[in-house]
């Protein structure tokens, strides 16, 4: 049964520390679900966006497998995991997202030797290796944006994404396919025909406090995102897989509104289930916009439809996904 959704009055700063997984914000919602949402990119940050709305507790579980632009660079140079997405999530859960340190953490410079490195990735390295605690670093960020949530990279250290592909071609009487692997991120997203995705080293580990997260949160949020770089970066790595198929609460994967090519080109919906389910990733619930990508006919879990685009039909709306997550719960 669901609960009265109330602000919290009692103003209250987070004392954050990285083996409590939970923080109870004043600016969320008493009476909320505590929220995990997990993924990378523009997408995780929408979801997190969104869940601030609704949730009485937020945490966010980041991919940090990105090697290409500006993360790719300062993980080959400080030897971290992948900055990038993480800032998208500490921005999205920054206290006031007009804020100095919100917008500069976007701040993008364009020339000399920081060019293409937004201030946040900057600022991240620097916390980093600093204080030589990755997950420590990513908690004094979320402390400088005064955050209303949590923030966890996905893995303590680097990791890297390694693919298998298969292709089609011939005739009908003469068919044939063509098998091959392919890894790091920037390549995997540039490959057809994608089979299966997998982080390496195979068991990198993993912040247990995410893990705690997700085992204790009454809604999992699973994307939207691009499907095997940035969801099964995450979803699929051994604990974080696991701890999915122990969670106690409903998880909810969050279609995407369109096929990206090449990663996913002629994908329905069913076809990014069956995906998930080829990486073990158990799923309860499909929230899906019927005006964008096809269902399908292969098989899904209940699918709840809402209208999510802006006017684009691109993008998802945060006040849109909002509400609707908000009708499941």
């Amino acid at each position: 049964m669901k609960k009265t959704i109330s602000k919290i009055d009692a103003p209250l700063m987070p004392n954050y520390s990285h083996n409590t997984p939970w923080i109870f914000h004043p600016s969320l919602q008493k009476g909320g679900p505590k929220v995990v949402a997990l993924g990378g990119g523009y997408g995780l940050s929408t979801t997190l966006r969104a869940a601030r709305r609704y949730a009485s507790a937020v945490t966010g579980i980041v991919s940090v497998a990105d090697d290409g632009g500006s993360s790719g660079r300062l993980r080959e140079a400080f030897g971290i995991p992948a900055p990038g997405d993480l800032r998208r999530c500490l921005v999205a859960l920054a206290g006031s997202h007009d804020s100095v340190w919100a917008k500069a953490f976007e701040k993008r410079f364009d020339a000399a030797e920081l060019q293409g490195h937004p201030l946040g990735n900057i600022v991240i390295a620097g916390l980093a290796t600093s204080t030589g605690d990755f997950s420590a670093a990513i908690d004094e960020a979320l402390r400088l944006l005064e955050a209303v949530g949590r923030v966890f990279p996905a893995t303590v250290g680097p990791v890297s994404l390694a693919a298998t592909f298969r292709r089609y071609g011939g005739t009908k009487e003469r068919p044939f396919s063509v098998e091959g692997k392919v890894q790091g991120e920037v390549a995997v997203g540039e490959t057809y025909g994608l089979t299966s995705v997998a982080v390496v080293p195979a068991h990198p580990m993993v912040p247990m406090a995410a893990l705690d997260a997700i085992m204790e949160a009454d809604q999992v949020l699973i994307g939207p995102g691009s499907l095997f770089t940035s969801v099964l970066a995450v979803a699929a790595i051994p604990q974080i897989r696991d701890a999915l198929a122990e969670a106690k609460g409903e998880r909810i994967y969050i279609s995407n509104l369109s096929e990206q090519h090449p990663e996913t080109t002629g994908y329905s919906m069913s076809d990014h289930i069956s995906a998930l389910a080829n990486h073990g990733v158990v799923i309860d619930a499909v929230l899906h916009d019927p005006a964008r990508l096809p269902l399908g006919e292969g098989k899904c879990p209940e699918v709840v439809t809402a209208s999510l685009a802006d006017s684009s039909g691109r993008l998802h709306v945060s006040e849109l996904l909002a509400e609707a997550l908000m009708d499941l719960w």
